[in-house]
């Protein structure tokens, strides 16, 4: 490696920390949008309209299944190998599965194997990101200084942001350039190809890290540990429930929002597609500057403190969010798409430093990561699968509002159990001490 590979500026690895999470969530997302807009008609077409949503959602889900897999799969070699070695690995299994998902013949040209072609590489986008977010985020965080690893952390928390943007404008420009029949035939496959471009970007700029000094510093003095997922439930188990079960919230958010609402909006409302798309787009790009806010703010006053006000905001949303949406009023429903949006970075944003900051060296990747992806099988895929079926059972988004309240409530509890870690040593693994088990 060149000399500024072997101490990179710090824009470097700002740059590093987000292009690949931007990237890499810009893979997953199109996919939920594909899922909510197409799916159900491509690849189950014998089922009627909500059947169909329902297996292109069940499909959707099995990424965030996949994701722990992923999580504790990179997260043991992140841990005894490096962070760049698996942030690199991690890009390149997300986006080449993309890429295959563009590719995929529809039931009607290969039937039964369409469908699950489409689950496997799914399942694999979800391996790779699972590994993705644990990674950048340390990236991030092990180059900070004292102070500021909320500021640093904010970086690859923007890719969400970026990545959604990105691949839901694409997805709106193809929608108003095409019948929606071409849209359907071939040209929703057209995000998922471009992702090609983009891995190569992402690739060529990872390459040109070096390894975290706090990491670099562990290897050096041989304290890996043999198996850091088994030590992780050994040493901090309490530390890793109450942190997987509080980040539930901020995937029930995010999804809620930019799948489930989509679906419903264009089904149930009758809304148009482009209407939704802008309007999650706007919404989105809000939560990107809320997002760096926030996480600036928690370097001041707190990672705890300001993802409790996200609870609370968030069981206190959960009812005028489906209100204002079923106005059909384009400005109401910015207004509820923007304000939940708002109250997701309320808690994500924090999140990139508090998680790092809860474990132990040793162990920290397997931690982050892990925490971070079981939370999103609940929160992110089986939520938007709740939503859809409590609708189709009652006809009332009621239900599902309640849903969200509690879940807020699970989160608020979690909180209150986990201390503080703003302040603490990040470099000798000292890690959520209160708790550790």
């Amino acid at each position: 490696m060149d000399t500024l590979a072997a101490a990179p500026s710090r824009n470097r690895i700002a740059v590093a920390s987000f292009i690949g999470t931007a990237i890499e969530f810009y893979d997953f997302y199109i996919y939920g949008t594909a899922a909510a807009l197409v799916f159900g008609k491509l690849f189950f077409p014998s089922y009627s309209a909500t059947a169909g949503t329902l297996l292109s959602l069940a499909t959707f889900a099995v990424g965030f299944i996949a994701r722990p897999v992923g999580a504790i799969l990179f997260g043991h070699f992140g841990d005894r190998l490096g962070r760049k070695r698996m942030l690199i690995a991690s890009l390149l299994v997300t986006g080449l599965s993309t890429v295959a998902i563009g590719l995929v013949p529809s039931f009607a040209t290969i039937g039964v194997a369409a469908p699950v072609l489409l689950a496997v590489l799914r399942f694999l986008q979800g391996i790779g990101l699972g590994g993705e977010w644990g990674g950048a985020v340390l990236l991030a965080t092990e180059y900070a200084p004292p102070g500021k690893r909320g500021l640093y952390s904010a970086f690859p928390q923007l890719g969400p942001a970026v990545g959604f943007v990105l691949g839901n404008a694409l997805f709106l420009v193809l929608n108003a350039a095409m019948s929606a029949e071409a849209f359907q035939a071939w040209g929703w496959r057209i995000p998922f190809l471009a992702s090609a471009v983009l891995l190569a970007v992402g690739y060529y700029i990872r390459m040109r890290i070096a390894e975290t000094p706090v990491f670099q510093a562990a290897l050096e003095a041989k304290t890996q540990a043999k198996v850091p997922f088994f030590e992780l439930w050994r040493r901090q188990p309490v530390v890793l429930v109450l942190a997987t079960l509080s980040f539930i919230l901020a995937f029930t958010l995010f999804y809620t929002i930019t799948t489930f609402c989509l679906s419903y909006g264009t089904t149930a409302l009758k809304l148009s597609r482009t209407t939704m798309l802008v309007e999650a787009i706007i919404a989105a790009a809000v939560m990107g500057v809320a997002t760096l806010w926030f996480a600036v703010l928690s370097d001041r006053v707190g990672r705890r403190k300001v993802c409790i006000a996200a609870a609370v905001a968030s069981a206190l949303w959960a009812f005028p969010l489906f209100w204002l949406l079923q106005t059909r009023s384009p400005l109401l429903i910015g207004v509820a798409m923007v304000v939940g949006l708002v109250c997701f970075a309320l808690l994500y944003g924090p999140m990139g430093a508090y998680f790092p900051e809860l474990f132990r060296v040793r162990y920290r990747y397997s931690g982050a990561a892990f925490a971070y992806s079981a939370a999103g099988i609940i929160g992110g895929g089986i939520s938007p699968l709740v939503a859809t079926g409590l609708l189709a059972r009652t006809g009332s988004t009621t239900a599902f509002s309640w849903y969200l309240v509690g879940v807020a409530v699970l989160c608020l509890v979690c909180l209150l159990f986990l201390g503080e870690t703003k302040d603490r040593d990040f470099s000798d693994g000292l890690g959520a001490r209160p708790l550790d088990g």
